[in-house]
């Protein structure tokens, strides 16, 4: 068995969920269990949620509320959901029961002050070595890049939502 590794998806860029989606699946593809952990995210379906969940090998949790949380307003509820989440995330990482983990939006659970950096660190560090580890969010902490085997920025260059056009079903959720 090869190596698994670390990846970081971050940036302004929209992309970085879609590409993790896009590994999972061609993991799943491939036989590999593949778990998903979705930070700031509630457990309302994502069209990549309803479709993803019903592929044997593959599990969702999510760990947010229906809504958006402004930096430094969370609630404590948001702040409970986070380190739930974080606490299942770090002991599954270093089951080796996965062959794929993705923590998507782990970065702005950070940023947000709903997870500690030293938690996603310890979580890195302790990676079993059977389990690939995919990252995603906005403004990764570069101390991190160190720990990772690959880091991709997503710029935004051009976005409908400049023209006010919204998030759309089947596209952006």
């Amino acid at each position: 068995m090869r190596k698994r590794l670390v990846h970081i998806y971050t940036g302004s860029g929209k992309g970085k969920t879609c590409s993790a989606i896009g590994l999972a699946v061609r993991a799943l593809g491939r036989g590999w269990k593949v778990l998903i952990i979705r930070f700031m995210k509630s457990q309302l379906q994502s069209g990549e949620e309803k479709i993803l969940s019903q592929i044997p090998g593959c599990e969702i949790l999510s760990f947010g509320k229906r809504g958006f949380i402004q930096k430094g307003k969370g609630s404590v509820e948001d702040k409970d959901l986070a380190e739930k989440g974080i606490e299942i995330a770090e002991k599954e990482i270093q089951s080796g029961n996965w062959d794929c983990v993705i923590l998507d939006e782990i970065f702005p659970a950070i940023e947000f002050g709903l997870i500690p950096f030293e938690k996603l660190k310890h979580c890195i560090e302790r990676k079993s070595k059977h389990t690939e580890l995919v990252l995603t969010g906005r403004n990764a902490p570069e101390s991190l890049y160190e720990l990772a085997d690959l880091v991709s920025e997503i710029k935004e260059i051009k976005h409908p939502y400049q023209r006010g056009i919204k998030a759309r079903l089947g596209i952006e959720f």
